[in-house]
């Protein structure tokens, strides 16, 4: 699964935590407290080097990024444990007590789970088409079984489970958070998702529609001097 880290000029440290694969890549020089970025999904295609833009940046501003193979866990408790985990792991090292979070895709329902359990552990969160909905991705039928539960009771105990249902905590300790999301998204539509966190977050948020744009590899969506500024701005001891 490491291989499409190998397109980074930054040799990742890779080990395990509650036996789960797990990487770092840590900055040539570390900012004060050491900060990081937390990056999700850490699965067998990502992060891929569409990302190493993004992530050469944070290193050159001091700023290391981590993740952890949670596997297609879709923010459940099982896999916000996995989470708990790497946090603690990293925390122990010296690591900074408040992550940037950056979710692309499923990543965000992982990690907005995560962080509406543990809102003041969190500085930020950025996403780059995140899924906020599991009833939009991956829809309830698939995911009841990362949740084990059935379809049925994860509907009935979905305000629960969801990341854009669990919006109170978050928005209470005024986390910021950032999406670039695509207008012609089919696969994670924006309306039901970028666009409903939006809505109904009542804390600071930015949202880039960015037009024309799909569930795709697009440079924009990587390369994005908005997202770099974003996660720079709100990196905390």
């Amino acid at each position: 699964m490491w291989l499409p880290l190998l397109f980074f000029a930054l040799a990742p440290e890779k080990f395990t935590v509650v036996e789960r694969p797990a990487f770092l890549i840590p900055a040539p020089v570390p900012g004060a407290g050491k900060p990081w970025v937390w990056y999700a999904p850490n699965l067998p295609q990502y992060p891929g080097p569409e990302e190493r833009w993004m992530f050469e940046r944070f290193a050159a501003a001091g700023i290391a990024v981590a993740g952890i193979d949670a596997g297609e866990s879709y923010g459940s408790p099982a896999g916000n444990a996995v989470f708990t985990a790497l946090y603690e792991h990293l925390v122990a090292r010296g690591y900074s007590t408040q992550p940037i979070l950056l979710g692309r895709s499923r990543g965000g329902l992982m990690l907005l789970s995560w962080a509406a359990s543990h809102p003041q552990q969190v500085a930020a969160f950025a996403g780059i088409y995140p899924v906020t909905n599991l009833e939009s991705y991956p829809g309830l039928a698939k995911a009841a079984t990362a949740y084990q539960l059935t379809a049925e009771a994860l509907k009935e105990r979905l305000k629960e489970f969801n990341p854009v249902d669990r919006l109170d905590a978050i928005a209470a300790a005024r986390v910021p958070l950032f999406a670039l999301h695509g207008d012609q998204d089919r696969l994670v539509p924006l309306e039901a998702n970028s666009g409903l966190l939006k809505a109904r977050y009542r804390g600071p948020m930015q949202l880039v529609v960015c037009p024309g744009q799909g569930h795709n590899m697009w440079k924009g969506f990587f390369e994005s001097q908005e997202l770099v500024d974003f996660v720079l701005a709100h990196v905390r001891p």
